[in-house]
């Protein structure tokens, strides 16, 4: 029988009372720009210069066409130019994600060997559950960061006996706020639609549909750290899904490369940070940004956030660009594929015919 692979958890460190990190999260000196430095600091910094935009789409349902208009606009607009923005308006109670973090922070307050007790097992391609990222990147370097993973949404699909025990109401709160989640996806699918002047209903149509976009939940724990001008809680990446929707407990850590900078995301009240994937660019032609982003760490304060990718099936979904954006003029930048030979290609840099690790679309989505 092949033996577990034992991997340090970032919070025993952090609670080891070390004044410097171990070198294996050290990132490298081509990574320590000068944004790279304490997340609360960067965000103080963040008042001048460029500001992620804001979009409130209760326009969407407004009976005033000039209204939904700008709504698609504006939306298509952060679409294309960054690839991220903070959505306002989204219809989902504050106090159900109140609740979320309530029940999400209470796991993670667990001690860790309470956690254990749910670690998932990477080698074997078990993904779901507590982890921490192996250094299966072209860096060699750990990420300052816990994760417990899981696939939130559709229910038919999820695995109940992986999702914490404790505290009794985590299952319940995590499947309601799933269900206005995916409301909400439809909602932003439909303005992107609008927004490239195809019928509403087309892009999640040829994304995948209700059953085969898979909405996987990672909360992120981001333990206070000695030196966060030399570690990364999330190194620089992409996301491979078609959308990630991204709340926290107020504590700012996310940075988005825009216009040949890092620029760190500010704290707007009642709302849910939505980047583009690589998924999404891909049916958009390159139209829509899949944005580059990483996770800073602070000093002071731990930081969790919670990340859904909105995921095409990883065989079910042709990814290609949608013959309504293909002419001579566009050509297509991009070959059809299947998502799990998408990310075969952006994680093992291999071809299409040849095998991969078990499990490696999830794999990506745990690793982000």
């Amino acid at each position: 029988m092949a033996t577990k692979v034992f991997i340090p958890r970032v919070e025993s460190l952090a609670n080891s009372g070390l004044d410097e990190i171990p070198p294996e999260y050290v990132r490298l000196e081509s990574e320590r720009d000068d944004r790279l430095g304490d997340a609360i600091e960067e965000e103080k910094k963040s008042d001048e210069g460029p500001q992620i935009p804001t979009i409130d789409i209760k326009g969407l349902d407004s009976d005033n066409e000039a209204v939904r208009k700008r709504c698609v606009e504006h939306l298509l607009d952060a679409a294309v130019n960054w690839g991220v923005m903070h959505i306002v308006g989204h219809g989902i109670p504050a106090e159900l994600i109140d609740k979320l973090r309530e029940v999400g922070t209470r796991f993670f307050d667990l001690p860790v060997e309470e956690k254990e007790k749910y670690a998932n097992d990477q080698p074997s391609g078990m993904i779901q559950g507590y982890g921490s990222k192996l250094a299966n990147s072209a860096s060699g370097r750990l990420e300052w960061m816990d994760y417990f993973f899981h696939l939130m949404f559709p229910e038919n699909q999820t695995d109940l006996s992986i999702w914490p025990h404790y505290p009794s109401d985590y299952v319940e709160v995590t499947k309601e706020f799933g269900k206005e989640l995916r409301v909400m996806a439809t909602k932003i699918f439909t303005l992107l639609s609008l927004g490239l002047g195809l019928p509403a209903e087309k892009l999640e149509t040829e994304a995948g549909g209700m059953e085969n976009i898979l909405f996987q939940m990672k909360i992120n724990y981001y333990p206070k750290c000695p030196q966060p001008n030399l570690a990364l809680g999330v190194e620089a990446h992409t996301d491979v899904s078609h959308l990630t929707f991204i709340f926290h407990n107020n504590i700012p850590g996310l940075q988005v490369y825009y216009d040949g900078k890092w620029v760190t995301a500010k704290n707007v009240s009642d709302s849910i940070i939505v980047h583009i994937g690589d998924s999404l660019e891909i049916l958009s032609n390159g139209l829509f940004k899949s944005v580059l982003h990483r996770g800073l760490v602070n000093k002071e304060k731990v930081r969790i956030s919670w990340t859904i990718f909105a995921e095409p099936h990883k065989d079910n979904v042709l990814l290609r660009p949608l013959p309504e954006l293909v002419s001579d003029a566009s050509p297509p930048k991009f070959g059809p594929r299947t998502f799990a030979q998408h990310v075969r290609q952006k994680l093992f840099k291999i071809k299409d015919d040849e095998s991969s690790p078990p499990a490696a679309a999830a794999a990506d989505a745990a690793a982000k």
